[in-house]
């Protein structure tokens, strides 16, 4: 539609944009909740974990001059800003998942940013004993399990080689 992708064929369709393909997937597999209140908690969720990941995914291309402010600053926001919030959510709302009390969107991603920032700090969950339960026992869904295991097509790591050409795109020649 736009000359872009991603590009999703399902149901006879052709999706664009993300969000529209992610809410699309969420409400068709009864990921989405199951009111208009769950599911506007859902995208309040969903859209700060996008904010993170955006800040995760921008860290392995950052100039070498400027990568370690980026991370410890990446850090900072994820274990000050972000996994507070989320952990004082699932200990308030007291159920497995963050919305309702079955899993949705916004516990797939949270899980997917959990391992996104222990990628970046291994021990990054270390003060937030409520998000690795949460960690722990998603991880465990078969579904979720399955799509873990080694050779998934859980998104591929950035590539060394790739760096040189990833940061001339977004910064040029420096």
């Amino acid at each position: 539609m736009f000359q872009q992708v991603p590009m999703v064929e399902m149901d006879g369709m052709k999706l664009v944009q993300c969000r529209a393909i992610c809410n699309y997937i969420s409400a068709k597999h009864n990921l989405y909740g199951k009111d208009l209140k769950e599911r506007v908690l859902i995208d309040m969720y969903v859209e700060a974990i996008l904010d993170l990941n955006e800040l995760i995914m921008r860290a392995p291309v950052q100039p070498a001059d400027k990568k370690e402010k980026y991370m410890a600053d990446t850090v900072d926001k994820a274990t000050n800003r972000y996994f507070p919030v989320f952990e004082k959510a699932l200990k308030d709302h007291g159920k497995d998942f963050l919305v309702g009390n079955q899993l949705s969107r916004a516990d797939v991603q949270l899980l997917e940013i959990i391992l996104m920032a222990e990628e970046v700090k291994a021990d990054i969950l270390a003060k937030f004993p409520v998000l690795q339960s949460f960690k722990a026992r998603t991880s465990k869904i078969p579904t979720i399990k399955k799509f873990l295991q080694p050779g998934s097509p859980r998104k591929p790591p950035l590539e060394v080689k790739d760096v040189p050409k990833v940061l001339k795109i977004f910064y040029g020649d420096q």
